[in-house]
């Protein structure tokens, strides 16, 4: 057996030690290039949204290197993301890929259930081994946002902004190389140290909070690397969520890190009091929750189509009056290119340091 699976920002780092722990032979897709959005969008169905038209790609290329067993995620509700897993299959079978789909449904927090369906993949691994492999691919997930974080706070602040994107990029290879927590602690904490020793700008970095589609929020090559382009342009980033943030969540019912995600649904409730599929609800709680902070401005970002996206979306103007917050929406597909982002972010930035100029003047008045 050889396992293949969709990326998702840093997943990978963690799902190769999962299936390296089950004694199984994964072959992780190519990195995410333009030939991979291309083969997504020449054999996916036109308004499938960009998430599926990358994993159709991503499960070609991994196919061709190999791979005979694609591993999915499921799911259920307004959000077409349950439906991925069947429609990827029958793709690929009517291109001709021999090949076996494993559709992993979230077990909601009952962790023997995720135990269960990890230890069926496993090749006679005990129980002991599979949870000894679950906390490794945690940890790893753990260190990696640790030194995201990090390159979020000080790209927009450093002088020397290639050298902290270096910084962090050897931090992930060195903890995907990791065999022990220690050595993915140690990999995190020495490039954070690395990063705090650049020298760093004078002038205070405007903060924007980014919310929207999970996928679009974690993948930058589905986001256009939004992160950096406004790290880059002096901008720090705060994100809605996290990986670990939806793993403890969904997978382990919260008892391993406890996030805020009761009180980012409390603060969308004025705004939109029921689920809509997806993270729409979770969009307006947490711009909700970025206005309170005092962030200089939200972001929204989503693939185009999104239907949970969309009616946040119709919300955010209220949200963005009644909070006193500026919010754009970006929609991202293959027609979007990174000169057309760009150009809507320092737009989008200039007018927030207008805005607060103006603001500070007035307070000084």
């Amino acid at each position: 057996m050889k396992v293949t699976f969709p990326h998702m920002g840093n997943m990978h780092v963690a799902l190769k030690t999962v299936f390296k722990g089950l004694k199984i032979e994964s072959v992780p897709p190519p990195p995410i290039t333009k030939r991979t959005l291309e083969l997504g969008v020449k054999y996916s169905p036109e308004f499938a949204c960009m998430p599926m038209k990358i994993n159709v790609g991503n499960f070609i290329e991994a196919l061709e290197l190999g791979a005979d067993t694609i591993v999915m995620g499921g799911g259920w509700g307004p959000c077409r993301f349950g439906l991925y897993a069947q429609v990827e299959k029958d793709i690929l079978k009517d291109l001709g890929f021999d090949f076996n789909m494993v559709i992993l449904e979230a077990p909601d927090s009952k962790i023997s259930e995720l135990f269960k369906q990890l230890k069926s993949l496993g090749q006679n691994v005990s129980l002991l081994q599979a949870l000894k492999t679950l906390k490794l691919a945690w940890n790893k997930l753990d260190a990696i946002e640790i030194v995201e974080k990090n390159l979020e706070y000080f790209l927009p602040r450093v002088i020397e902004k290639a050298r902290a994107d270096k910084l962090y990029q050897e931090a992930i290879e060195s903890i995907d190389r990791a065999d022990g927590k220690n050595q993915c602690y140690k990999a995190a904490f020495e490039a954070a140290k690395a990063m705090q020793e650049l020298p760093t700008e004078n002038q205070e970095p405007l903060k924007i909070g980014l919310v929207g589609e999970i996928y679009t929020i974690l993948e930058p090559a589905a986001n256009f690397e939004i992160i950096k382009l406004l790290g880059y342009m002096g901008v720090e980033v705060e994100r809605s969520i996290y990986l670990t943030d939806w793993i403890s969540a969904h997978l382990f019912g919260g008892y391993i890190k406890k996030t805020d995600h009761k009180s980012i649904i409390a603060s969308a409730q004025p705004y939109l009091n029921y689920w809509v599929g997806g993270h729409g609800q979770e969009t307006i709680g947490s711009t909700v929750g970025f206005a309170r902070q005092k962030c200089d401005g939200v972001i929204q970002i989503a693939p185009l189509t999104c239907m949970p996206e969309i009616v946040a979306q119709a919300i955010l103007p209220t949200v963005s009056v009644k909070e006193d917050i500026p919010c754009m929406t970006l929609w991202f597909d293959e027609l979007s290119g990174t000169a057309g982002i760009q150009t809507r972010l320092e737009a989008f930035t200039d007018m927030i340091y207008r805005r607060k100029y103006r603001a500070s003047n007035l307070k000084e008045a």
